[in-house]
């Protein structure tokens, strides 16, 4: 049987696209009743029992069966040497990829991470104060899946933030430890690790053990058991985002050649069969010439299969009228990860207003900003983009306001206060107020 890819077809011309394209897009957050009650339970249990209840399910999950905490973390001369025994090219790979996101997340420091303050003219004085998170827990993927570029995004804004502690987590399946994320784990600037994974590793950072110490918020992707947890001990400490499927979505003009954009496809939907990938162009006749390609260049990838269910079950080739019609869909959609493989790509990016990332030009494909080109891969999906940002350094640092009122300042603000707190009913609130009025 020959393995085929036929996202499906659509012009906005068409009297049902509206219907077709909102069934296309449609994928439910709602976690699985089965995976939340059984994450409700491990996160309970590691509350209660601590050190002991990580062990039974890191060795149930994991297959990882060991005489106690200390033999699931890594030691940092455990990192290090991971990082030399790489090959020389791995080695500067990472460090370059590492100096490039260090330095973009420098800049944005600078940008919006300053603390500030003012004086008005009563000699009040307002301002902000940044301080860093004391201790962050970092969920990194591991087993057959290994994502050291997932350890860089998180930890080296965490630490350009200022942050005291950085904690990671990596599950190890088998005891099969990937050099690649221990090492990245050293580039970054880890502070501890540990090899354990799933709920109960969101368990045992939320809430602390023995061992594991208790962190202010956590940051990085899971699997379905990793998102319900997070999103349960929200409260408790700090998230950086529910995730869903990763998505790509292409603005093409029809200048980028055919086998570009096709693989720009794949490389989303390589992720798994819930991945989303989507081109919209006006023109009819390079749809078809992707296609083409699509045809063409499936049986090359290893991950064919994946590929393939990915694109028959959630891609879409959209023939639009125009680009202009192409950028207000984009809106739409809000994707994770939007391409304008165009050959005016600054014509079009004033009307592009919700996307994670937008990579500009034919020769700026997703995967570059995945690894090395220096912002965050941690976006939002699933339409939230219209609300949400990239993970950040701001995710890393939080905000206190100054406030210095002066005895001239409190005669201005002091009636102000007094006549807004008896309009609530709460004297005691305008009597503090009143009595830090001058008597004539």
């Amino acid at each position: 049987m020959t393995l085929s890819a036929t996202p499906l077809r659509l012009s906005t011309a068409s009297a049902d696209f509206e219907a077709a394209f909102k069934a296309r897009l449609h994928w439910s957050a709602e976690a699985d009743s089965a995976i939340e009650t059984v994450v409700a339970g491990i996160l309970a249990d590691v509350q209660q029992r601590g050190d002991t209840a990580v062990l039974e399910y890191t060795a149930r999950f994991d297959r990882l069966d060991v005489a106690g905490m200390p033999a699931l973390e890594l030691r940092a001369d455990e990192l290090r040497a991971a990082f030399e025994s790489l090959p020389a090219v791995q080695r500067e790979a990472l460090e370059a990829a590492a100096r490039r996101v260090r330095s973009y997340h420098e800049a944005q420091k600078k940008a919006s991470g300053e603390s500030w303050q003012y004086r008005d003219e009563d000699g009040t004085l307002l301002g902000q104060k940044v301080t860093p998170l004391d201790r962050v827990g970092i969920y990194v993927p591991g087993g057959k899946a290994a994502y050291p570029s997932s350890v860089l995004m998180n930890a080296i804004p965490a630490h350009v933030a200022g942050v005291g502690e950085i904690i990671m987590v990596v599950p190890t399946p088998g005891g099969e430890k990937n050099p690649l994320v221990l090492a990245a784990a050293h580039v970054a600037g880890v502070s501890r690790a540990f090899t354990i994974g799933g709920a109960q590793a969101v368990a045992a950072l939320a809430y602390g053990t023995a061992t594991v110490p208790a962190v202010d918020k956590i940051t990085g992707p899971g699997n379905a058991y990793v998102a319900a947890a997070k999103r349960r001990v929200f409260g408790t400490v700090g998230i950086d985002m529910i995730a869903g499927p990763s998505e790509i979505l292409v603005l093409a003009d029809g200048s980028t050649p055919p086998d570009w954009v096709a693989m720009d496809l794949f490389s989303q939907a390589e992720h798994d069969e819930l991945a989303q990938s989507i081109l919209l162009c006006p023109d009819a006749a390079y749809i078809a010439r992707v296609q083409q390609a699509i045809d063409r260049l499936l049986p090359t990838m290893p991950r064919a299969e994946i590929i393939a269910a990915s694109l028959n079950g959630r891609g879409a080739l959209i023939h639009t009228r125009s680009m202009e019609e192409a950028c207000a869909i984009s809106n739409l959609i809000a994707p994770e990860h939007l391409e304008v493989s165009s050959s005016e790509p600054h014509r079009w990016e004033p009307l592009l207003k919700h996307a994670g990332a937008i990579f500009l030009g034919a020769f700026t494909s997703e995967s570059l900003g995945d690894y090395c080109a220096g912002p965050n891969h941690v976006l939002p999906t699933s339409g939230t983009a219209r609300f949400s940002s990239p993970l950040g350094v701001y995710d890393f640092q939080k905000r206190s306001s100054l406030i210095e009122v002066s005895q001239a300042g409190a005669q201005v603000l002091g009636p102000i206060a007094v006549t807004l707190a008896e309009g609530e009913g709460l004297q005691a609130h305008a009597e503090a107020a009143r009595l830090r009025l001058q008597r004539d």
